[in-house]
């Protein structure tokens, strides 16, 4: 089959509408190219004749076809230990506040949003294994979600390759991971199973609600895709799934200031994060 046809203006903008208001991802006239590529590749996967029956099929979701092209449309760069020094920071001082006060057995419930291919919350997992005393005193939860469905499923397998691990030592690749040859190694087991991953979208308040609270939460590197509205809808979501005095670390090139009031600036040692007040709470 040929390459489909380059978009015209108002197919750019009818591909783009639709992808802002699904999930608050923005992709202007710069991103031309990477719309025409993506969509393109859809046009062939599922065998329409046209970009008007393709977005006849998008529209009437047929075979799944919306979440399909959310996921072509989703960056999923990462490694574990990346911005370490948040999980420094998790360790030393906000799962400090976090326990004040519980009795041991306690829930503990983080959250990574967006969690790719899992990196990010095994990160978190190993990191408290490996650098919080108190790790065996609470029940700790960890959730990692993500609005691409492809990447959820490789999270779950667990299996990476060697740019994953890049800056883990060889003593806690060893530790925690089986080799698999050829470069690829899988997460044990045990780590395996302490996260649970599920499908998130960010700006939409009932899917962010039914996961309940959490205690801390890494949004990184996301916001950035959005536009200010999107960004505020996002925010103020976060706000909600935050418990009070709750912590949101960010990507290091966002700024919560920038985005919301609702939440106050907290500098530690190791980082700078966001908290959820106390005892205020949204209007």
């Amino acid at each position: 089959m040929p390459d489909p046809a380059p978009l015209s203006e108002d197919e750019f903008a009818r591909l783009s509408d639709f992808l802002y208001r699904r999930t608050g991802m923005i992709f202007g006239e710069a991103k031309r190219y990477y719309v025409q590529r993506r969509v393109s590749e859809r046009i062939q996967a599922t065998g329409a004749t046209s970009f008007a029956s393709y977005l006849a099929r998008l529209r009437s979701d047929l075979n799944g076809e919306i979440e399909q092209f959310i996921n072509a449309f989703t960056v999923n760069e990462t490694y574990f230990y990346r911005e370490d020094h948040q999980l420094r920071c998790l360790s030393s001082d906000m799962l400090g506040e976090r326990v004040e006060g519980r009795p041991r057995g306690g829930a503990i419930r983080i959250w990574s949003i967006p969690c790719s291919t899992g990196e990010e919350p095994y990160s978190i997992a190993l990191w408290l294994l490996e650098n919080w005393p108190q790790v065996d005193a609470f029940d700790i939860e960890i959730v990692g979600s993500d609005i691409d469905t492809r990447v959820l499923q490789a999270a779950e397998a667990g299996v990476f390759g060697r740019r994953a691990l890049q800056r883990l030592s060889p003593e806690l690749v060893s530790r925690y991971f089986i080799a698999l040859g050829e470069d690829r190694w899988r997460i044990i087991d045990d780590l395996r199973g302490s996260v649970r991953f599920t499908p998130i979208n960010l700006v939409d308040p009932d899917e962010m609600r039914r996961h309940g609270r959490f205690d801390v939460i890494f949004c990184r590197n996301v916001l950035i895709y959005f536009d200010d509205a999107s960004r505020r809808l996002a925010a103020e979501n976060i706000f909600d799934s935050l418990e009070p005095g709750g912590f949101i670390c960010l990507g290091h090139t966002e700024s919560m200031s920038r985005i919301s009031p609702l939440f106050d600036v907290r500098r530690f040692d190791d980082a700078i994060v966001y908290q959820r007040p106390r005892e205020a709470a949204r209007a």
